[in-house]
């Protein structure tokens, strides 16, 4: 299988290329690959995606920092090749998420809190992260409701909302990529939570994510289908 990469020249582009030295059946490609990674920014989406389109290619997005226009974009495109949306492409991450909803749905939302912490790298330009967010639309999902987001409190008078999702963003040094969701209950805790060691785990997941694409019809996929 031939990949190709939308940004090679940026750290998940260079990562992927080293990860991808080690798979005895996979070349990265300049032009012509069977699926196109992407990530590179918000505003590189449009042409990653009409460049893919252009030439049949299945795209996967690991972009962060989209929002409701951009994913509005990947629907479209969707419709004509097989798209594959993952703010994480960690196997782990994806199995958090699993995890997430399973949760949420047994935990009931008048006695359980849930709050989703999260830390990066000093360079990262978006809070909270794409991964937090996905998870957090997992526990909407379990709950089957959309929950009020509490982004970063502070000041004062910030009772908590039942059923709201608070979030809190952490920066400093070289964290990869840290996240915590606790379910917070009557004398107990639960908390689930997945620590990125290295930039090579994203690598290898969107390598496991690109094999699935490959064989896909038209349509939008995220890493549940990988792991699923």
């Amino acid at each position: 299988m031939n990949i190709e990469l939308f940004a090679p020249d940026g750290r998940m582009g260079r990562a992927i290329a080293d990860a991808a030295k080690d798979e005895g059946d996979l070349a990265v490609v300049d032009s012509g690959g069977d699926v196109l990674i992407d990530f590179s920014s918000p505003e590189g989406l449009r042409a990653s995606i009409s460049r893919a389109l252009d030439a049949g290619q299945a795209l996967l997005v690991g972009t962060t920092g989209l929002d409701e226009g951009h994913e509005s974009m990947m629907r479209e495109a969707a419709g004509d090749i097989p798209l594959l949306y993952a703010p994480n492409t960690s196997v782990g991450v994806a199995l958090l998420s699993d995890l997430v909803e399973r949760a949420a749905r047994v935990l009931g939302r008048e006695d359980w809190d849930i709050e989703i912490v999260e830390a990066h790298h000093k360079h990262k330009a978006d809070a909270p992260s794409g991964t937090a967010l996905h998870l957090g639309l997992a526990a909407e999902r379990g709950r089957d409701e959309d929950a009020l987001d509490d982004m970063g409190r502070c000041g004062k008078d910030l009772r908590r909302e039942v059923g709201s999702i608070g979030y809190s963003a952490v920066r400093g040094g070289t964290v990869a990529g840290d996240h915590d969701v606790m379910f917070l209950g009557p004398e107990e805790r639960l908390i689930l939570s997945h620590r990125a060691e290295s930039r090579a785990i994203f690598a290898r997941g969107a390598i496991a994510a690109a094999r699935f694409l490959a064989s896909q019809k038209p349509g939008l996929y995220s890493m549940k289908d990988v792991i699923g």
